[in-house]
């Protein structure tokens, strides 16, 4: 209600509710709206079907676009969740219904993990979202997470902008983010984007959004949307590029794709991107948040090398209320290889002194012959403790 204010106050026009829970807040967009401004998102109707994973999946069968074997709906009962791995063994992934961010999320290797990982599983959704309820998937080992950059204008017209490989994650959280997927076939990158789009045409999808995919030897499975602009959006923006957030503004000012001049077959690839979080994290502490002031910082720049940033200045103090993200580096080439060169190159030219931050962490995993090759997988920093060492 206070934003809401103030945007009026300030005679604002529309709201840009960002990258975090506010963005995925269907009641909030409902506020915004009556209010008479502009949201800068899906219609709240679309949050609601979408935000909450279960009805995702329900949607994603709806349009017979594969899903990873899961409940047929939300679960708050125990016994309900040993029926499910009675049936389908293990492993499984407990995952929160509402919201992401890997808050919620619990995978679940035997029998006797089940209770307690269920339990705590509920506790962090709810502590997290306000929403205790939780469904469970079989988990793929070794899978790559994909997702698809959507745009859509609400008046039926939906285009992708091509995939992400967002493997490399350390506990359901992103830590590089590729653009386009370095190792997937055209057979199954032309499947996944398929069903991307298929899944938003059948909501009439506005304005941005990605559709997350799992990928292993056997084929593609829907996981979710995030009905909202994702923090890793600069590689997209790097390699078609289009200014995701502009035309996201356009959109929600009545802009349709066509008025725009765009469609899908004007969007071309243009090599590789490559995004690294910089954090005020301790990789070698567990990827603990230090906190203090940055006495010296020094940026890398020139051709190919974009920051984007907010805290990362020389003099900033660093405090334990906010998210430990000090800058997202982005750096481009034409193959796979050049960007990974120059991301590597722009890691060693950052000066940062006062705080602790995971850059050493990055240069060993963008130096590590598994990244080299594109072959990660959604658990590879957990499986690779050399990555420490």
């Amino acid at each position: 209600d206070d934003i809401i204010d103030i945007a009026i106050r300030r005679n604002c026009d529309a709201v840009h509710p960002g990258y975090g829970f506010l963005s995925e807040n269907a009641d909030f967009a409902r506020k915004v709206e009556a209010a008479g401004l502009k949201w800068v998102g899906p219609k709240p109707e679309t949050i609601d079907a979408l935000g909450d994973k279960v009805k995702a999946r329900a949607v994603a069968t709806e349009c017979a676009v594969p899903v990873v074997p899961g409940t047929d709906g939300p679960i708050d009962k125990l016994s309900d969740a040993h029926t499910f791995c009675n049936e389908h063994g293990f492993p499984v992934i407990i995952k929160a219904a509402m919201g992401g961010g890997g808050r919620g999320m619990r995978v679940v290797r035997s029998a006797d993990e089940l209770d307690s990982a269920f339990e705590r599983a509920r506790s962090e959704a709810l502590s997290a979202f306000g929403d205790g309820t939780v469904f469970i998937e079989r988990f793929l080992d070794r899978p790559k997470h994909i997702e698809v950059q959507l745009l859509g204008d609400g008046q039926g017209n939906i285009i992708h902008l091509f995939e992400r490989d967002c493997s490399v994650q350390r506990r359901h959280q992103k830590v590089v983010e590729i653009a386009p997927a370095p190792t997937l076939d055209k057979a199954m990158r032309d499947a996944i984007l398929a069903d991307a789009v298929k899944i938003a045409e059948h909501v009439n999808y506005r304005n941005a959004g990605t559709a997350e995919f799992l990928v292993d030897s056997r084929g593609h499975y829907f996981i979710e949307i995030n009905p909202r602009i994702q923090v890793e959006h600069t590689v997209t923006e790097e390699v078609t590029g289009l200014d995701l957030i502009s035309l996201q503004l356009h959109i929600a000012a009545g802009w349709s794709l066509p008025d725009l001049h765009i469609n899908q077959d004007r969007i071309q690839l243009r090599g590789f991107a490559i995004q690294c979080r910089v954090t005020t994290e301790d990789p070698a502490q567990g990827f603990q948040p230090d906190i203090g002031k940055i006495e010296v910082y020094r940026s890398p720049g020139g051709n190919g090398v974009r920051l984007d940033g907010g805290s990362g200045y020389t003099g900033s103090i660093i405090t334990p209320h906010f998210d430990s993200l000090l800058v997202k580096l982005t750096c481009s080439g034409a193959t796979f290889e050049k960007a990974r060169r120059r991301t590597l190159a722009s890691l060693v030219e950052f000066r940062i002194s006062g705080v602790k931050t995971n850059m050493w962490f990055l240069q060993r995993l963008l130096s590590n012959d598994t990244f080299i090759s594109g072959s990660c997988w959604t658990t590879f920093i957990d499986d690779t403790p050399e990555l420490f060492t």
